[in-house]
């Protein structure tokens, strides 16, 4: 059987245990699979209890110890999909060269299919440094509960390598917009919307111009993004509504132009006097930028990637945040999107090409063992 044929069965398995992040019996389940698989090899496994709610994470480390910084790999077990998924909307199979399921594409299967290059490296024993391997539990809601983790493992290591998905016909990552998470509460003032309309303070009023003010700081032209795309307020149709909220989602693509972000929404002042707005949150992952030590990187991988027979090429500035951002704010070289080919991350059609797979493998290994 080849390498082609054993991985569609054996990632099947990881893509039919759902997972999504606040299930933690799948996450935990998912950490589980890993751990058995790296039974007997020359791999050390920790095992790092969740908290607040959340799954463990798990972290694989093998090859030489010299003293010398890791190369480390990096990948998310969660998904968004909801338990059921598979039996209802999304269910994993096999259509030509496309392996369908909730999670496949984001990020199962780079996930998977680095754990057999960290495998098939640690058993060659090739490898010049540390190898590390950390897989979160977390990062589809931002890494509350691992970012001081990943930052730690990212210090410690010379190159990070990220298994999200890959882009647009199998182009890697080298920068990504920063993210920023707000959410914006009102309080107006209550009262009957019949017989005392004029006393109250309509927040929700309030929130319709506060959100029209915040959808125009976006900047095309500089790269920068905000979206309101949840909203809620009142509590009965007769009453003027005492309260209103919204979140708001902000991608930047410098650091600086993030402060200046997070400095104009927490600026945000009631159009009526009588209400008051108030803005918590703040830029959740900073901006991972193509610096002169990251597209060195990059071309390393296009070498090892064109001695296996294909051109890797990179693609401009994604909008979606990873925790590839983390260790690239840090200033430790970063290449995303090492995972799988596909589409329709975070959608009912998401699928992976199968065909992807073992160049991929190949590349991550290449890695592993010549950083």
């Amino acid at each position: 059987m080849t390498i082609h044929d054993s991985a569609v069965p054996a990632l099947s398995v990881w893509v039919a245990l759902e997972s999504p992040t606040h299930h933690v019996p799948g996450v935990n389940g998912m950490m589980d699979l890993v751990a058995s698989e790296v039974e007997g090899l020359p791999i050390a496994v920790e095992r790092i209890p969740g908290r607040d709610g959340l799954g463990d994470s798990l972290v694989l480390r093998a090859g030489v110890d010299n003293g010398e910084k890791a190369v480390a790999l990096m990948s998310h077990l969660d998904t968004v999909h909801p338990v059921g998924t598979t039996a209802r909307d999304l269910p994993v199979r096999v259509e030509g060269d496309r392996l369908y399921g909730p999670g496949v594409y984001d990020m199962k299967g780079g996930a998977w299919l680095a754990l057999q290059a960290f495998k098939d490296a640690a058993k060659a024993g090739a490898a010049r440094r540390p190898m590390v391997f950390l897989f979160t539990p977390d990062e589809e809601i931002g890494s509350p509960t691992t970012r001081g983790l990943i930052e730690d493992i990212g210090r410690r290591s010379m190159a990070v390598l990220v298994t999200e998905p890959a882009r647009e016909g199998g182009k890697i990552v080298t920068a990504r917009k920063g993210v920023g998470r707000f959410e914006v509460k009102i309080e107006g003032r209550p009262a009957h919307s019949g017989s005392r309309h004029a006393d109250g303070r309509n927040a929700i009023r309030e929130a319709a111009h506060q959100i029209l003010a915040v959808e125009a700081m976006t900047d095309y032209s500089r790269g920068i993004t905000t979206t309101v795309a949840l909203v809620g307020g009142g509590t009965a149709a007769n009453v003027i509504p005492q309260h209103a909220w919204f979140s708001v989602d902000c991608r930047v693509t410098t650091v600086a132009d993030g402060a200046a972000m997070e400095k104009r929404i927490f600026s945000l002042k009631p159009h009526d006097p009588d209400v008051k707005v108030m803005v918590s949150g703040g830029m959740n992952r900073p901006p991972y930028e193509k610096s002169a030590e990251v597209a060195a990187l990059y071309e390393k991988a296009r070498a090892i990637a064109a001695a296996s027979g294909f051109d890797l090429q990179d693609c401009p500035m994604t909008g979606g945040g990873s925790d590839g951002n983390f260790t690239a704010a840090l200033g430790v070289p970063t290449l995303d999107g090492l995972g799988i080919d596909g589409d329709g991350a975070h959608t009912l059609q998401e699928y992976g090409l199968i065909p992807s797979i073992a160049p991929r493998r190949a590349l991550i290994k290449g890695l592993l063992e010549t950083l």
